[in-house]
Parts: structure tokens; C-alpha cells; sequence
């Protein structure tokens, strides 16, 4: 077999080996939506419609919201399709891996590695700013360097934000303990969630002033579009529900329910929010780590702004619960094939979980989220998210074309085939390239350390390549 053909040797999928992955299936069509509602709530809602407002697409980023919910739907479609007939963890790692090999699944892998790790991170940043809201509501304050990272507005020199490293590392504790337990909890912080961006939305809708929503679209239509780029950010949620199809009870009926209603419910929710909070501040002022408390002590509704950051702070626990389950999971399917050492996956005997993965990625996300700036972590998001729906949206059309596939009873199947896939693999391509050349660049150096880790251990150590050479070694 030729070099380039290894590259691109593709991963079989025996349905018989679906339920002996040795993770075990604990979750429902309803802990799943909730896991989904749990990471798509709380990310973006909490962060992004202000620096979307603000940077990007002023009062117009309720649509910017809008065009990231529309594209984000097809990918989503494409998910549901995927998860339904290839039950496996992994997410789109093991659907591209299934369709057009390992060296592009790597690819797409490394960039999902760093969607997960930097969402954390991104996420713990701006945990720590509502957290130090309600402690200074008490009188309570840490000092600046221990608060914000190096490179923070007002910070100078060292940096180490302490609550955003000590929150990741908790998360992390919870997550060994059982996913059972883990997603118990999950759901009722999803609820408590919820109810506090609905009173949000019912007191600030009072204070909305026409005159903020003048100009609609300060950066015209590509200020929009740009907004509608970061705006994914806050849908990827859904990304992190999919990592979880071999750990669902029946993955053919509720992994696309899971994934289609729990972004649903997020895009009614974010489009509201969005609205609401560049009426009632003017957009240029909604650059900072917590827009939503800041709106409500502009209008002077302190005892609001108090709940919704205990409602933030509990909210967002629930984004790093999901997304630090979702990179571990990643790292666990990867290392199973062998393109990671197998320390990633080591599975607890006694709560079925991943161990070892879990506190790995935990330390290393805490790290960043205590020394990096929350905007330079945020953008980076972006692409890897943008990457994987584009690679999933087009591999819908190979899986349709796979022999071995085919022959699997998928329950769901993407509508208006292959018109949809297509549109959305190129509505995502036309995305990323509307991020900032810095992300481009950071993405870049990334892709080169993951393509170095490939030929250095991944390409030696595959199983799949393992077998090959011994079928070769025996003929």
C-alpha cells in the first residue's frame, strides 16, 4: 500500500461492536437535550451577544444570532444523521475517520481538542467575572492580579485568574465521580438556568429605549456576517452532545432529538436575549466580561442583577460540565485508535468513566483559563467548531455512499439530500473565512503542532495501520 493511501485508510464500523466501547449507557432523549440546552445556554448567552454587539454588528446582532442558528440547523441535521447510524464517541473525529480517513479525522480531531479545551477556558474566564460580581455584592474582592490574566485591560505584568483555574479543576472532580451523577446535576442547573434569563428578559424589556436600536447595522451587512461567525461560538453545544451517542440508551431515536430540539430551544432563547440587551444598553458599551449584570445595573436593577449572576455562575457550570465531558470523550475515542497514548483511554472499572482523560484535559483547560485573555481564547473557538461542521455537513454525501453503512438503519436521515449537506458544508466554509486573520494564524500554528504529533507517535502507533501491517506481514 502506498504512503498516501495509508493516510487515508478509513476505520471500519462492525454494528456489532456499538454497545462493548466499556463506557456505559446511562442517558436519555431528555438528559441529552438538557446536555445540549446545558452547553448552548450559558457559553454564548453570557458573553458573546455583547461583544458581537460591540465590536461587530451593533443592535443587529439579534440576526447576526439568527444567520448562526440557520447555518448552525444544517450542520446539526448532518450531526443527527451521523450520530443515529454510528453510535460511537468520538463525535465528527469518528465520522470523518469512517468516511475519509485517519490523517484528515486527526486533523479534524486536533482542531475538536481545541474547540473543547478553549471553550473551558473561555467559559471559567467569564464564570470568574460573575463570580466576582456576587462577592463584591458582599464586600468581598481578590486582589486584580489573581482575578485576570496576563495581557487583561488594567493588568500589568504577571496574571493568574485563580477562580477560573480552581472552577475547571471542581468540574473536574464532579466528572470522575459518574456521568449519571454528573448529568443529575447538569439538568437541575440547566432549569435554575433558564428561569433566570426568562426574568432577565421580563424586567429589562421595561427599559428597552427605541433609540439604542438606531443604526441597526452600524458595519453593514459584513460587520453582520462577522457577527454571525463569533455568533457560532455559542452553538456548540450540540457539537458536545454527539460525543456522547455511545453512552445513550437508544442512540437512533435520541440522538437527533437531543441535538435538533436543544438547539431549538437555544436559538429562541439567544435571539431574545440578543434583542433585548442592545435595547436597553447602546451596543458600543456591551464589551465587557458580564453584559447581562452590567445591563441591569445600567437601569438600575441591582436586586435583578444580583440573581442573574448567581444565575450565571450556575449556568455556565453547566457549559463546562458538557463541554469538559465532550473533550474528554474526544480524547478517549482518539486514543482507543491509537493516535493518542493509551492513558487517555483508561476506563474506571467502578464508574465507567475515563479517569486519567478527564484530569489531564482538566489541568491543562484550567491552565489556560487562568493565564490567557478571555478575547483571545474566545476566537479561537471558532474556526475548529466551524471546521468540524463543515467536514460532518459534506460527509453526510460519502456516508450515504459507504457499502458497509448503508446496510445500517439510520432513524434519521438529513431532508432534502444532498441539496442540504451541500449548503451546509459551503455556508460554513463562507464563515471561517470571515474570522480574523489572528484566528487563522493561531489556527495554523495549532494545525502544525497536531500534524507534527501525527507523524511523531499518531502514524506508528495506529491500530488500524497495525492490522494492515500484519495482514501485508502475513501475505
Amino acid at each position: 500500500m502506498k504512503a498516501s493511501q495509508r493516510l487515508l485508510v478509513k476505520k471500519s464500523v462492525n454494528p456489532a461492536n456499538f454497545n462493548k466501547g466499556g463506557l456505559e449507557k446511562t442517558l436519555s432523549a431528555f438528559s441529552l437535550t438538557m446536555m445540549g440546552v446545558g452547553a448552548i445556554v450559558g457559553s454564548g448567552i453570557f458573553i458573546t451577544p455583547g461583544i458581537i454587539a460591540a465590536k461587530y454588528a451593533g443592535p443587529a446582532a439579534m440576526l447576526s444570532f439568527v444567520i448562526a442558528a440557520v447555518v448552525c440547523s444544517l450542520a446539526a441535521l448532518c450531526y443527527a444523521e451521523f450520530s443515529s447510524t454510528i453510535p460511537l464517541a468520538g463525535s465528527a473525529y469518528t465520522y470523518v475517520y469512517t468516511v475519509f480517513g485517519e490523517f484528515l479525522a486527526w486533523i479534524l480531531g486536533w482542531s475538536l481538542i481545541s474547540e473543547y479545551l478553549f471553550a473551558v477556558s473561555s467559559v471559567a474566564v467569564s464564570w470568574s467575572s460573575y463570580f466576582q460580581n456576587l462577592m463584591s455584592g458582599f464586600g468581598l474582592k481578590l486582589p486584580t492580579f489573581l482575578t485576570a490574566a496576563a495581557g487583561t485591560a488594567g493588568v500589568s505584568g504577571a496574571g493568574f485568574n485563580l477562580i477560573a483555574f480552581v472552577v475547571v479543576l471542581a468540574v473536574s472532580l464532579l466528572l470522575v465521580g459518574g456521568l449519571q451523577e454528573s448529568t443529575r446535576a447538569n439538568s437541575i442547573m440547566v432549569i435554575v438556568k433558564i428561569l433566570v434569563i426568562v426574568l432577565f428578559i421580563g424586567v429589562a424589556i421595561f427599559f428597552v429605549k427605541p433609540a439604542n436600536y438606531h443604526p441597526f447595522m452600524p458595519h453593514g451587512v459584513s460587520g453582520l456576517v462577522k457577527g454571525a461567525s463569533l455568533a457560532f461560538y455559542a452553538y456548540i453545544g450540540f457539537d458536545a452532545v454527539s460525543t456522547a451517542s455511545e453512552e445513550v440508551k437508544n442512540p437512533k431515536r435520541n440522538m437527533p432529538i437531543g441535538i435538533v430540539g436543544s438547539l431549538v430551544v437555544a436559538s429562541i432563547l439567544y435571539v431574545a436575549m440578543a434583542a433585548v440587551l442592545v435595547g436597553v444598553v447602546h451596543y458600543s458599551k456591551l464589551n465587557v466580561g458580564d453584559p447581562v449584570a452590567y445591563a441591569l445595573a445600567v437601569i438600575h436593577q441591582n436586586w435583578a442583577a444580583g440573581i442573574v449572576s448567581l444565575g450565571a455562575v450556575v449556568g455556565m457550570t453547566t457549559v463546562l460540565i458538557v463541554m469538559l465531558y465532550g473533550g474528554t470523550r474526544l480524547l478517549f475515542a482518539i486514543s482507543r485508535d491509537g493516535l493518542l497514548p493509551k492513558v487517555f483511554r483508561t476506563v474506571s472499572p467502578h464508574t465507567k468513566v475515563p479517569v486519567k482523560s478527564t484530569w489531564i484535559f482538566g489541568i491543562i483547560a484550567s491552565v489556560f483559563a487562568a493565564v490567557i485573555p478571555l478575547d483571545k481564547i474566545a476566537e479561537l473557538v471558532n474556526i475548529g467548531t466551524l471546521f468540524a461542521f463543515a467536514m460532518v455537513s459534506i460527509g453526510v454525501v460519502f456516508l450515504r455512499r459507504h457499502e458497509t453503512l448503508q446496510q445500517i438503519n439510520s432513524s434519521f436521515k438529513v431532508p432534502f439530500y444532498p441539496v442540504l449537506p451541500v449548503v451546509s458544508f459551503l455556508a460554513c466554509v463562507y464563515l471561517m473565512l470571515n474570522l480574523q486573520a489572528f484566528t487563522w494564524h493561531m489556527f495554523g500554528i495549532w494545525l502544525v503542532i497536531g500534524i507534527v504529533i501525527y507523524f511523531a507517535y499518531s502514524y506508528r502507533h495506529s491500530r488500524i495501520r497495525a492490522g494492515l501491517r500484519a495482514k501485508e506481514s502475513k501475505s
